[in-house]
């Protein structure tokens, strides 16, 4: 994990510093539960709490250097910036009335200069070293920009002097406590502390046996497996490297071992495991920031996710199911399978998920139906010996709470900068009218140019800030040809996600092709073969919003499109494998992806002429074979 994922390279031996970071992490957990409960603060100050230990944590936990986490205890420049992150964002806790009222008509004193300064400083190194350079560099670029605004010629602006853009960034709701920052601080944090608790109930392995059982007598079942338990996974989790190394310890094995080779199991898990944050009803942490730019519900959009969800894992399922066919490799003997009644004593551990899928589809909040679940995975886990906690546990479930949340809270932070410089400087309609021009007003151009700018991206974002970024620079071009807000964001989300595949910097891959003992790069070619489906559907539902449950959706309507979808990600698999009822050669791969392109498109005209296409190559694959078999028992 530290190999492949900056917020796993953190210090493994802190010594008494322990006690600091226990403290630090559980008073945040409860803070964050106590206002869950009872109602959050006014946003700028939930914020300078949220993120003020935050970034002490960071500073105690993450060292200048990842060679460095296995030193001993935190040296003391850390824990001076661990100090210096609490003091600058309780600063705005203990002037709230003076910064939001004084001094926005007698402006700020030259100390409050002094500690915005700071405050930025801080907030970019602590981003530095748990999420990445990256995101830092375009933050800095957002910030020159916004100080030599007056010097850039086509989409400059007037400029600010420093104090001024410190202040602007460091005490209002626009910037680093802007939205991003906001929804961390109320929805994200909740759902990232109730996967930390069904992780104590051991539910990854409850998914494990269940994906098993379900599909691991069938022909490359341990694939299969892999697949439907990543689905499942990614209903509580949403980071890509995590889910891979979480799964991917049990599962990549279990399909070398049946004969898959290292860099196609490798590949299975990345792709599957990268669905997990496009996978209601717990998506990505970019998803809760999405309900607020577009107003759509949160509730709504997990259900609008549903069918693109679907179209995912099946393209990714049947693209596991030709392969296994190609290399001969069948399914597991029943007595390797988990047994049925051991299945059933656990059922209790879908409580939790029911729980918050059944209060967000009654309209619940997101934040009600969090507390819920917590409050069921709590309960739950002393239902058996080996999951109660006693009471040291439960305060280490609070820091493990906090712990997990210092990534997003970072990258929300910087990428609050960034989009607080993108909508004050009014940057955003100057790149989207720009990109319009570039595209020679072409709007499969525009989505091209969207689709790579969102890659690039996330080469080096993790997929909060590459929404945050995208949702505000990309995604206006897009709004221009009059496509649905939601289609927009699900557009840039969905490409945001599987830069976590797209070589050459595909983590995912990467951290699966360690565990596997396979090359990288070939993994990583391998996972987007397999995860073919998000580079397509989202052309799909932007073009055609029935996909997301828009326009014309209608039961018979979307019933038609969800049909020809999975008819086209068959075919468009069993191209990408090079195998479907028989070996396929180059001319057939390619009939097969264009077969598959129609079929997904929801046009009736244009499904009808795939489907005939790929009827056509089926009963070719049939009649062949059949031939192949004849002649094959001949020569005997």
């Amino acid at each position: 994990m530290a190999k492949y994922d900056k917020e796993s390279a953190f210090r493994t031996n802190l010594g008494p510093w322990g006690w600091i970071t226990l403290i630090i992490g559980g008073a945040l957990t409860i803070f964050q539960l106590y206002t869950a409960f009872y109602g959050s603060k006014v946003s700028l100050i939930q914020g300078a709490i949220h993120l003020g230990a935050g970034l002490s944590l960071v500073y105690l936990l993450y060292p200048f250097k990842k060679s460095m986490t296995k030193r001993q205890g935190v040296p003391w420049y850390d824990a001076l910036l661990a100090l210096a992150s609490l003091f600058a964002n309780f600063y705005i806790l203990f002037n709230y009335e003076r910064l939001i009222n004084e001094a926005i008509i007698f402006g700020f004193t030259a100390f409050d200069q002094i500690v915005a300064t700071a405050g930025v400083l801080l907030l970019l190194e602590a981003t530095r070293r748990v999420v990445g350079l990256p995101i830092v560099i375009i933050a800095i670029v957002a910030l020159l920009y916004g100080l030599l605004g007056a010097y850039i010629p086509v989409i400059g602006h007037s400029g600010k002097d420093w104090p001024t853009l410190a202040t602007e960034m460091f005490y209002s709701s626009s910037s680093i406590f802007g939205t991003p920052i906001q929804i961390s601080s109320t929805y994200i944090y909740l759902f990232l502390f109730f996967g930390v608790i069904l992780v104590k109930t051991n539910i990854g392995q409850f998914f494990n046996d269940i994906a098993l059982k379900l599909t691991g007598r069938y022909t490359g079942g341990t694939a299969k497996a892999a697949v439907a338990a990543s689905a499942l996974q990614g209903m509580v989790s949403g980071s890509s490297v995590a889910n891979t190394v979480g799964s991917g310890s049990f599962t990549i094995p279990m399909m070398k071992n049946a004969g898959f080779k290292p860099h196609f199991a490798a590949a299975t898990e990345a792709s599957a495991s990268t669905g997990g944050q496009i996978m209601p009803p717990i998506m990505g942490a970019a998803a809760f920031i999405m309900a607020a730019y577009t107003g759509v519900p949160y509730n709504e959009i997990i259900v609008i996710a549903i069918i693109p969800a679907i179209l995912y894992f099946s393209g990714v399922f049947m693209g596991t199911h030709f392969e296994a066919r190609k290399q001969g490799i069948m399914g597991l003997p029943k007595e390797k399978l988990p047994k049925l009644k051991n299945l059933a004593k656990r059922l209790d551990l879908f409580i939790p998920l029911i729980a918050i899928v059944g209060f967000l589809l009654i309209g619940k909040t997101p934040t009600y139906a969090a507390l819920f679940a917590i409050v069921a995975a709590f309960i739950i886990s002393f239902f058996r010996k080996s999951t109660r906690m006693p009471f040291k546990e439960i305060i280490k479930m609070l820091e493990e709470g906090a712990r997990s949340a210092l990534p997003v809270i970072a990258a929300c932070a910087t990428a609050g900068i960034i989009a607080g410089t993108v909508t004050t400087t009014g940057l955003g309609p100057k790149i989207a009218s720009g990109l319009i021009e570039l595209a020679h007003n072409q709007f499969f151009l525009v989505m091209f140019f969207t689709m790579i700018a969102c890659l690039i991206l996330g080469m080096g974002l993790p997929t909060t800030a590459n929404y945050v970024v995208t949702a505000t620079m990309a995604a206006p071009a897009l709004l221009a040809f009059d496509v649905p807000v939601i289609a927009v964001h699900m557009f840039v989300f969905y490409f945001g996600i599987v830069a976590d595949i797209t070589p050459p910097v595909c983590l995912a891959a990467y951290a699966g092709a360690g565990i596997a003992g396979a090359n990288p790069m070939k993994a990583g070619v391998t996972a987007v073969k397999l995860a073919i489906a998000a580079f397509i559907i989202p052309y799909m539902f932007v073009t055609q919003p029935i996909l997301l449950l828009q326009g014309d959706a209608n039961v018979w309507n979307v019933s038609i499109a969800i049909i020809t979808a999975m008819l086209g990600m068959a075919s468009i698999s069993a191209a990408m494998i090079g195998y479907y009822v028989k070996s396929v050669n180059w001319i057939e791969r390619i009939i097969m992806f264009i077969a598959g392109l129609l079929l997904v498109y929801p046009d009736i005209t244009l499904s009808a002429l795939g489907l005939v296409i790929f009827a056509a190559i089926t009963a070719f694959q049939f009649i062949r074979g059949k031939a192949e078999e004849k002649n094959k028992r001949e020569t005997a």
